[in-house]
């Protein structure tokens, strides 16, 4: 990465940082990965406003890309793409809302083409591009609006899934996906209760609501650093939708239970803040099988952790069957995009036919490991019915031995921010 000889408490320097993400993820990196690389060594405060511009470019990557199209006749690539999606993020915000003056905005946009070498000679080009903007805002900007995509920032393929899914709600739930999602916590109650968690996140100037047994939904979000009790293991970051797992699987004291494709493991964590529970957690991916082990020892838990795949279980299962098994599948995470912007322009229409295959696969290996009277929760974070309804029915067909028990099925981004998009079904095994 080529050294920087911008300020990095300037905004120069985090549109830079930004767009070396954005970049990355347009060549099909996820944004988090991206994000890592191109901030590492940077101060927080840096970090942290590069990863607030890269999200918001990502939230309006469909009005943005429309609009550098109708601004350049021949559209940049590279750093001087992503400065310019970035920089045209901030540009849309409304007057009384914006982060920066317009003007601001344009001068540390051409400051950071200017300070690389390599984007040097595009300085006049990006000055250029945002002063036209700015004189042509409400024309251009209807204009783009024409398109699909540019309105709901989302692929095209993506809105016709919606569309097709929930025609009567398709637009409340692409509206939904397009905000920010509210910070939820979940209270560790082996180790405290929930008004004591909330009088302690009072007591730091974080204002906070109980939204359901454990889960405490605060007015904004702060890093995790600041959430008093998180690195005592006092509270985890989990969406409300997400905290409805372990509840629904119902594990009780004394129980063998496997948690499958459990990374990063807040499922986990929550299985064994409720039960005294012999607990495997099973996850594909090495790397992240680590993130598993970090999130326990900050809870002061513990779980045998094994690295497999959950639909070769020839590969991690000892022959002993478990009373219950939380198949938190591989899946679209169409649900969840509010919180992660990139998905919805990482994601490819035939990614869902795939997935479907995989689900079914995990989950038919996942049934022979199940105790004849134990009980299975199908859970995915996503929206789209063939990797929910129409999963959970394909496999009362063909498993003459399961029983469809009460769930909650599927739950849409609530346009209120309570919850993300989550999928849950029931069997228990004859």
């Amino acid at each position: 990465m080529p050294k920087s000889s911008l300020n990095p408490e300037g905004l120069a320097f985090s549109l830079d940082r930004a767009a070396r993400a954005v970049d990355a993820v347009l060549s099909g990196t996820a944004l988090p990965a991206a994000l890592g690389r191109a901030t590492l060594g940077a101060p927080v405060n840096a970090r942290a406003a590069a990863q607030d511009l890269s999200y918001r470019a990502m939230r309006r990557l469909g009005t943005t890309r429309a609009l550098l199209a109708a601004l350049a006749r021949q559209a940049p690539a590279g750093q001087v793409r992503g400065i310019l999606l970035c920089a045209l993020a901030l540009l849309l915000d409304a007057p009384g809302e914006a982060a920066y003056p317009p003007f601001t905005v344009v001068d540390q946009a051409v400051a950071a083409v200017a300070a690389n070498v390599r984007t040097a000679s595009a300085k006049g080009f990006v000055n250029a591009v945002l002063r036209r903007f700015l004189r042509e805002q409400e024309t251009l900007t209807a204009q783009v609006m024409q398109q699909p995509e540019a309105r709901w920032n989302y692929p095209l393929w993506w809105i016709d899934a919606v569309r097709r899914a929930w025609p009567t709600q398709w637009e409340s739930i692409l509206t939904a996906g397009d905000t920010r999602g509210p910070l939820t916590v979940r209270v560790n109650r082996r180790r405290t209760t929930l008004e004591a968690a909330l009088a302690s996140l009072r007591a730091a100037g974080l204002d906070g609501e109980p939204s359901d047994a454990a889960a405490i939904r605060l007015a904004r979000a702060v890093p995790v650093e600041r959430l008093p009790g998180f690195q005592q293991g006092l509270l985890s970051v989990q969406d409300a939708g997400a905290q409805l797992a372990a509840p629904l699987l119902c594990a009780a004291d004394g129980m063998r239970v496997l948690d499958a494709c459990a990374a990063p493991g807040g499922k986990t964590g929550h299985l064994l803040e409720l039960a005294d529970i012999d607990l495997v957690a099973l996850e594909a991916d090495a790397g992240r099988a680590d993130r598993i082990d970090q999130n326990l020892d900050r809870l002061g838990l513990h779980a045998t952790v094994r690295v497999g795949d959950a639909g070769d279980p020839a590969q991690w299962w000892d022959g002993r069957p478990f009373e219950r098994i939380l198949a938190d599948v591989p899946c679209s995470a169409s649900g969840i995009v509010r919180r992660h912007p990139d998905i919805r322009w990482l994601r490819r229409a035939d990614d869902v036919p795939r997935l479907v295959l995989t689900q079914r696969r995990i989950l038919q290996a996942l049934w022979g490991a199940l105790a004849a009277g134990g009980e299975l929760l199908y859970v995915t974070c996503s929206i789209f019915p063939d990797e929910n309804e129409a999963q959970a029915q394909w496999f009362e067909r063909v498993s003459p031995d399961a029983v469809r028990l009460d769930a909650p099925g599927q739950l849409l981004p609530a346009p209120d921010g309570a919850h993300d998009g989550f999928f849950y079904a029931r069997f228990r095994k004859r």
